[in-house]
């Protein structure tokens, strides 16, 4: 599945549109390397994020095409969210 289809069924991010901007700006890391919107995401991939001031680190344990609010959570796991000056 494509990093920025997986963001917006995970609710990471509200909308892809919002996942496909912060892979343009190169704020998303699959297994410590840049992700482009249309990298695959794997079961086992750690993502990192950065939001803002938030550096979010998850590992993947599920991918679906679709996913309910409650299913959703069962996707990831958060590994480490970390709040710091943005460019640490």
């Amino acid at each position: 599945m494509r990093i920025d289809k997986f963001l917006k069924v995970t609710r990471l991010t509200k909308r892809r549109e919002i996942a496909k901007e912060l892979c343009d700006d190169g704020d998303v890391l699959i297994n410590g390397k840049v992700a482009k919107a249309m990298s695959e995401v794997a079961v086992g991939d750690t993502l990192v994020l950065l939001l803002g001031r938030h550096k979010i680190t998850a590992k993947v344990l599920l991918i679906r095409e679709f996913a309910r609010k409650e299913e959703a959570a069962n996707m990831f796991e958060i590994i480490a969210d970390e709040v710091g000056e943005r460019g640490e």
